[in-house]
């Protein structure tokens, strides 16, 4: 199983970029998409240093949400 974080595209450089999530920041390797043609302000799901997808503001705002309610479930259960 593979777990991908939406994060936010901050600053491009060529086939990389700076992206943000949570006050976390990364470079992340854009080679995957490569005619996506991505933006700042794109937001994108990275898995181990690479975006996979580029996907809606909606689509990241949700899957943060989710992640919230399982670390919530979690932390509810110890």
């Amino acid at each position: 199983m593979c777990l991908a974080v939406p994060m936010q595209v901050t600053r491009l450089d060529g086939f990389s970029a700076r992206c943000s999530a949570r006050g976390v920041e990364r470079d992340v390797s854009l080679f995957m998409l490569q005619d996506e043609g991505i933006a700042p302000g794109d937001f994108v799901l990275v898995h181990v240093g690479y975006a996979i997808q580029k996907i809606s503001r909606e689509d990241a705002e949700a899957t943060w949400e989710l992640f919230d309610q399982i670390l919530a479930a979690d932390e509810a259960d110890a």
